[in-house]
């Protein structure tokens, strides 16, 4: 079972540089992530998502390839191309993987205009070592499907942060 947890930073590069920290941990096996996605709500106050893979061009990338090669069967790989890039990219687009982008963006509409939240969806982790990779930046727990007991944790952990500064 998976584990969401969604931190407020005062800003989105605070946000970033805590979601590099995590894929690091991630390439040294400390945690494992089925996403990670920062949220920022713009000092003008549009909500934009900062997934870590684009689905749309994903898709198109994908749709083209197969596209061209239909397309060279039927003697026009460009049109094959174009109409194949056109329909992955909006599959791509329709395609949600990971955490629910609606309610990231309901979420996102709560914070401060200029600020954003990182919300990680976490299928394992080694709890002590992430906790304490973490704890230098901060930030404020929004959301958690954490048990009691540790989001008492991660809330110490992060509030030791704000005194330490």
């Amino acid at each position: 079972m998976a584990t969401l947890v969604v931190i407020g930073y005062e800003s989105e590069l605070k946000a970033e540089e805590v979601r590099i920290a995590l894929l690091k941990m991630q390439k040294d096996y400390l945690i494992d992530l089925a996403d990670a996605v920062v949220a920022v709500r713009e000092p003008n106050g549009k909500v934009k998502l900062r997934q870590i893979v684009n689905m749309t061009a994903a898709g198109a990338a994908s749709g083209g390839f197969w596209g061209a090669l239909v397309g060279i069967l039927f003697l026009n790989p460009l049109f094959g191309f174009a109409l194949g890039a056109s329909a992955g990219a909006l599959s791509g687009a329709l395609t949600d993987i990971g955490i629910d982008d609606a309610m990231m963006k309901k979420l996102a509409e709560t914070l401060t205009p200029g600020s954003a939240a990182l919300c990680v969806l976490i299928r394992s982790m080694t709890d002590d070592k992430v906790l304490e990779e973490i704890k230098p930046f901060g930030g404020t727990v929004i959301k958690t499907s954490l048990c009691h007991e540790n989001e008492t944790k991660l809330r110490e952990a992060l509030e030791a942060a704000h005194k330490s500064a």
